[in-house]
């Protein structure tokens, strides 16, 4: 479970990691309206294209990137099987007289999913968890729903409970692992048997599980309120996040890159969906 790198801060000097956080959010809803906005073979290779010069942008190693996909290659192995053998179209592949059907079509379409799916998982930990601490980001929540607070709605602590929830998805798996060694330890078997057995043999690590995260929630609330902690009223930064020039030139590149993917979607070029 420490292969899970989901909500991981990788540490590095790079163009992403000196941005300001606000406009990595910006930048990243730009970027995911692109990626669905792709329909046709050309605008998937550009896309690509992209994601990998991010990476590179980034400075972060290609493997801890990959790993964001393990926890759903099942999904993504699902939904490129569901889309070769249902999807109907006019080039068929196999022979005419075999039950199972694939057309150009249905594995065009598995592609370009699998794709969209490895892209979008990658941008937003690009863009986000791997390149922005988790209270930068929790500032900029804040700071970008601010006008939100006029009718009331209490944006501080929506900020706050999502950065604790990315803070506790690194401890809740590590914690995991322990309870699973300790339970190994004692003759416990999570391999072996069909999946109902398998099942079953992780409801001694779920409620162990489910104590310690009360635990550390109760633990958490208390140095909180040691600290006198009321909410966000009249609460002061350390670090007053403030845009530069930079920042404006990358939203205004990531929304010239959407712009193009639209008109190279009119264009037609290739497989379209």
């Amino acid at each position: 479970m420490k292969n899970i790198a989901f909500g991981q801060y990788y540490p590095a000097d790079s163009v992403l990691h000196r941005m300001d956080p606000r406009a990595k959010l910006i930048a990243a809803i730009l970027y995911i309206v692109s990626i669905f906005l792709c329909s046709n073979a050309l605008c998937f290779v550009v896309l690509a294209l992209s994601a990998v010069l991010l990476v590179l942008l980034s400075r972060i190693p290609l493997r801890l990137v990959l790993r964001t996909l393990r926890p759903v290659i099942f999904i993504l192995a699902f939904t490129c099987l569901i889309n070769i053998f249902f999807t109907k179209g006019e080039h068929l592949l196999t022979p005419a007289g075999w039950r199972v059907q694939i057309y150009a079509e249905g594995l065009w379409n598995a592609l370009f999913i699998l794709l969209r799916i490895t892209i979008l998982l990658a941008a937003t930990g690009v863009f986000l968890t791997f390149t922005t601490t988790p209270i930068a980001l929790t500032d900029a929540l804040e700071q970008l729903l601010s006008p939100l607070k006029k009718i009331r709605v209490p944006v501080h602590e929506m900020a706050m409970i999502v950065t604790i929830a990315l803070r506790f998805i690194p401890l809740l798996t590590e914690e995991t692992e322990k309870i699973m060694n300790a339970q190994k330890a004692r003759g416990a078997d999570f391999q072996s048997g069909g999946l109902v057995r398998r099942a079953r043999a992780l409801l001694p690590v779920f409620i162990p599980l489910l104590g310690s995260a009360m635990k550390r929630a109760d633990e958490l609330a208390e140095a909180m309120d040691c600290r006198c902690y009321h909410g966000g009223n009249g609460r002061t930064r350390l670090h007053v996040l403030r845009f530069r020039a930079t920042d404006v030139a990358a939203m205004l590149l990531v929304t010239a890159f959407g712009v193009g993917v639209f008109f190279l979607n009119r264009l037609g070029i290739g497989y379209t969906m």
